[in-house]
């Protein structure tokens, strides 16, 4: 691979929107064809709904199919029926298999072949390539390699882009492995990367010096302003990146302006479930998308319109200043992060971006947790946020409360009225470092939950 290039593969990358779209299509046909002669799910799903394959051609075609969701993958696979329904090659093909986390239900089964692991690789080699990784990095990948597919995807990336990956699966690895390697980039959440540091600075070592050049999030959304600490404290760039056993794999390129989507692998559109319908770019909804499979290609598994539960917005599908020209989506956010007070929504990302407010990190590690109680019926909701402080004794609480109410309602007009009325309330509490309850609870953390 020529370094000079800041393309994996540039014929695709910076083809002409036309071009683009024209490729789009012929691989919308195809895909629809391929899922009425191999999937068992498709071909019932053609019938039940009237639809003809073969009517299929475009963008447009595709939008009028009925919407699927996770509940109706869960709904055709054991142990609700005998068979995988949505199983699109016979096993002699299938090279793994994987299951998504079963957080809402029965883990969802996911069946790649090789031919999808070299898709998925591409698109993430294209993503790290657009963020400046090449030959000689070495990059320390703190993601799950068991059923998720995400360090594996990585891994496979870095083959094809001539890097070198330290997979230690968990960003507790030993400090040495940083100071023996000299790692390039670092793979993880906004707060294993914060923790990190903070262990590295407890033993003397300097963040900023250790060699690290870039950090890539994934995984997560998560605020801007989190974001902005996190590369204050490493002082280099932070990258947003968004994936999927689905196949997602949108990431940022250097210009940090929106998220790259691969739009000849992952065809992505936005669509409001309470209207029913698919939004126009520059709207919120949740992303759906559909898998696109280049012509002659098989795929293990495949999905059109499948709800993810994610929401975003189409920012642009102009060219990008870095010279791609596949459109960009705002950071998605988790609709199962997102709560409702007085008719008006609020994110978890909203609760960080109060946290990590300007003036509040000369006191705070960062870590948060929050809680929603009471309800409208009860005359008034409150909102607790519990933050860890370095030192609770010297903490400027007040300053950090004002921060944190100004940042929160901001935008939110209803809230902001309800807060003045005082039928919806903020609670702080600060404690010291491990004081909060999500130390105690294995597994994911749940930074604001809902206990009304």
């Amino acid at each position: 691979m020529d370094i000079s290039k800041p393309y994996f593969n540039p014929e695709i990358e910076t083809m002409e929107r036309g071009e683009l779209d024209a490729l789009i299509e012929e691989r919308v046909r195809y895909t629809v064809k391929y899922a009425a002669e191999n999937s068992l799910f498709y071909r019932k799903w053609f019938e039940k709904h009237g639809v003809k394959p073969g009517d299929i051609k475009t963008h447009e075609d595709l939008q009028e199919l009925p919407v699927i969701s996770g509940k109706t993958i869960r709904e055709n696979q054991p142990p609700e029926i005998k068979d995988f329904m949505f199983k699109s090659v016979g096993w002699k093909d299938v090279f793994t298999i994987h299951e998504t986390s079963g957080t809402s239900g029965t883990p969802k089964s996911f069946f790649l072949t090789w031919a999808d692991w070299e898709r998925y690789a591409e698109k993430y080699a294209r993503i790290f390539r657009s963020q400046g990784f090449g030959p000689g990095d070495r990059v320390v990948i703190c993601a799950s390699y068991g059923m998720n597919v995400g360090a594996n995807t990585m891994t496979l990336a870095a083959r094809q882009l001539g890097m070198s990956i330290i997979p230690e699966g968990k960003c507790t690895f030993p400090l040495r492995v940083i100071e023996t390697y000299r790692p390039t980039g670092i793979v993880g959440s906004v707060f294993k990367l914060l923790n990190l540091a903070r262990r590295m600075k407890a033993e003397g070592l300097v963040p900023e010096e250790s060699g690290i050049n870039k950090l890539v999030v994934g995984g997560e959304s998560f605020a801007d302003e989190s974001r902005n600490y996190l590369s204050e404290i490493w002082g280099c760039p932070v990258y947003n990146t968004y994936g999927s056993t689905e196949g997602t794999m949108c990431g940022e390129c250097s210009e940090i302006t929106g998220l790259h989507v691969p739009e000849d692998f992952v065809h992505l559109d936005v669509y409001d479930p309470h209207l029913k319908n698919f939004v126009p770019d520059g709207d919120c909804g949740r992303i759906v998308l559909s898998t696109l499979l280049p012509v002659g290609a098989k795929a293990g598994n495949l999905l059109l319109n499948y709800d993810t539960d994610d929401t975003t917005v189409v920012l642009t599908r102009k060219t990008c200043s870095c010279g791609r020209t596949h459109m960009k989506i705002m950071t998605p956010q988790r609709e199962a992060e997102t709560f409702w007070i007085e008719g008006t929504p609020f994110n978890r990302v909203d609760v960080e971006r109060g946290v990590f407010q300007k003036g509040n990190m000369d006191y705070l590690t960062g870590e948060y947790e929050a809680f929603l109680y009471g309800g409208e019926d009860e005359g008034e909701t409150t909102l607790r946020v519990s933050m860890e402080c370095e030192n609770p004794d010297t903490c400027d609480r007040d300053l950090i409360k004002e921060n944190f109410i100004r940042s929160f309602l901001k935008y939110k007009y209803p809230l902001s009225r309800a807060y003045e009325d005082s039928t919806f309330k903020i609670l702080f509490n600060f404690t010291g470092p491990r004081g909060l309850e999500l130390y105690k609870i294995k597994g994911r953390p749940k930074r604001l939950v809902d206990r009304r």
